[in-house]
């Protein structure tokens, strides 16, 4: 989980001390971690009037090439930039390298926070 408030260091490097306690409000919330397998939505409270759709487990990816968009099923996750361990977890996040059934792509949408998977095929 990650704090929500000011940084502990100042733009020279040096230590900025806390004027307060950590409040229940600064606290984020942890990923949500994006696998593959039958689809699981949930939805969550956002800031404002708005809500959040987590899928929380997917197996659908809107594919794109060349301005025809097509419905996809994940296979696997081949590569993924942002954690390698995510690859043998099978977590998809956006920047994932995704093999579908039209070939591989890379995911454009995070899907931990809009529910849905888009990707790009990419060139092999």
């Amino acid at each position: 989980m990650t704090d929500q408030r000011r940084s502990t260091r100042k733009r020279t490097g040096g230590r900025l001390r806390p004027n307060a306690d950590r409040k229940k409000h600064q606290l984020g919330r942890g990923p949500t971690e994006t696998q593959v397998g039958e689809p699981n939505l949930k939805t969550t409270d956002a800031r404002g009037n708005t809500t959040k759709t987590r899928a929380l487990s997917t197996n659908v990816a809107q594919v794109a090439d060349a301005g025809d968009t097509v419905e996809a099923t994940i296979e696997d996750v081949v590569e993924n930039p942002s954690n390698p361990n995510y690859v043998r977890r099978n977590i998809v996040t956006k920047g994932a390298i995704i093999e579908t059934s039209e070939g591989r792509a890379r995911v454009t949408s995070r899907p931990g926070q809009t529910g849905q998977v888009n990707a790009v095929l990419v060139d092999e």
